[in-house]
């Protein structure tokens, strides 16, 4: 699949936390940083998502802020 977002890193899923409407995934992209997606639990399981799954994180934002 071809996306005109830049922002993509390649990742392994190291943890699939599920609520009542919303799972949390945690993607190691390297280096210690991990990226945290809250999608769906549809779509996670839609994707089939898993622990140990190789991974693509998409990031696509008009606004990325940061406070202190």
């Amino acid at each position: 699949m071809k996306l005109s977002v830049r922002n993509q890193f390649k990742g392994t899923i190291v943890a699939v936390m599920k609520g009542q409407t919303t799972a949390h995934v945690r993607v190691d992209i390297g280096n210690g940083h991990i990226v945290t997606s809250s999608i769906t639990n549809e779509a996670a399981d839609d994707l089939g998502l898993k622990i140990g799954d190789a991974v693509t994180v998409i990031v696509k934002s008009s606004d990325v802020i940061i406070g202190k």
